[in-house]
């Protein structure tokens, strides 16, 4: 049997394939001495607002400084109307940057359980503020809950920003331009998109260590770069491309993997709204199939092994019992490899190596 070699990321192929575009971008932002906070930033937020269908976007360091922005900022908002500490809701199933930016800010916060594709059920009691994820790339425009009311739900969309056709389903979305992401840097960056100007304008002092007009209060240095956001110029000419390529690959598997009896975590009748930012199956020992698919080439990660509530740093916070859907799911998922820069060959090659090692 001839052994592919296939990474879990595919980074440096896309770099290979834009070198030229990225360098002279990058070249052209250097020679004009215009380093942050120019033309390049501009354009690049107002492309981003347009994708997503809202008035104003801020780019920021990262998808966690964005998520950092929005708990300031809501905190600070409701902390006016009563003074009682407010109750954040987040999914068991997800990075713990979700929950961390809550807790660091002065949240309470709960944990809710899951479904059997990572997405939370929002079955809560009252709470204050509503956090959507749509986990590997779901859409979360189903999972506002019709029963309940919180003065505010928003979305973490490090994951599922491009899912749905970027309809936003939230008052305000943190998005990640984290180098495994979708649409990545080739380092950290990320984005706040909303409707709500006095967000809006809370943001842009935020990242700039509160500062307007001379004045500064509270905040941080959190800002994307001239070369950062031209970089990212020339990648959303290709996005679409790439979004088409991601769906073809994933469409593919998923019904190989149907007809061999292997659960993946896109749901069918859903697949149009997904944005196919995680290809991930649920077996009964991944880490024996994760073993053996590295001794035939084909890198694999987990995503997530524990869920928030089983980490130590959340112990303490309102959770799911102990039979819980989450726990479970975390201890049989794993995901593939999947980026547009995946050779027919290589595509082949995973659905036959896994099949056969599930078999």
């Amino acid at each position: 049997m001839t052994v592919l070699s296939i990474p879990f990321f595919g980074i440096n192929r896309q770099y290979d394939n834009l070198r030229s575009e990225i360098l002279d971008a990058t070249d052209r932002v250097l020679r004009s001495g215009q380093v942050m906070s120019g033309n390049n930033t501009a354009e690049f937020e107002s492309w981003l607002a347009k994708k997503n269908n809202c008035k104003y976007a801020v780019t920021v360091h990262s998808g966690t400084n964005a998520l950092e922005i929005q708990a300031a900022f809501y905190l600070e908002k409701l902390l006016k109307y009563g003074n009682r500490v407010p109750t954040a809701v987040v999914p068991a199933v997800t990075f713990p940057a979700t929950a961390n930016a809550f807790v660091r800010a002065g949240w309470n916060l709960k944990i809710l359980d899951c479904d059997n594709y990572g997405l939370s059920h929002n079955r809560s009691s009252k709470f204050d503020l509503l956090v959507l994820v749509g986990i590997f790339g779901h859409s979360v425009e189903d999972l506002v809950p019709d029963l309940y009311t919180p003065n505010e739900v928003i979305e973490d969309g490090a994951q599922h920003w491009l899912s749905n056709h970027c309809h936003r389903a939230g008052h305000s979305t943190a998005i990640s331009f984290d180098p495994t992401k979708n649409l990545n840097n080739y380092g950290n960056g990320g984005a706040l998109v909303t409707d709500d100007l006095e967000l809006y304008r809370f943001a842009k002092k935020y990242r700039n260590h509160g500062k307007d007009s001379g004045v500064t209060d509270n905040g941080s240095n959190s800002r994307m770069s001239e070369v950062d956001c031209a970089q990212m110029l020339v990648k959303t000419q290709y996005l679409d491309s790439w979004q088409k390529r991601r769906a073809e690959i994933t469409n593919y598997w998923i019904e190989l993997f149907s007809k061999a009896g292997i659960r993946t975590l896109i749901d069918r009748k859903n697949f149009d709204r997904h944005c196919y930012h995680k290809f991930v199956i649920e077996v009964n020992d991944r880490n024996q199939l994760a073993d053996r698919l590295k001794y035939r080439g084909i890198d694999t990660r987990v995503h997530y092994e524990l869920p928030l509530h089983e980490m130590n740093c959340f112990a303490n916070t309102d959770k799911p019992d102990f039979l819980n859907t989450a726990s479970s799911l975390c201890r049989h998922v794993l995901s593939l490899p999947i980026y547009p820069e995946l050779t027919d060959l290589e595509i082949e090659y995973i659905a036959d190596q896994v099949r056969d090692c599930v078999a």
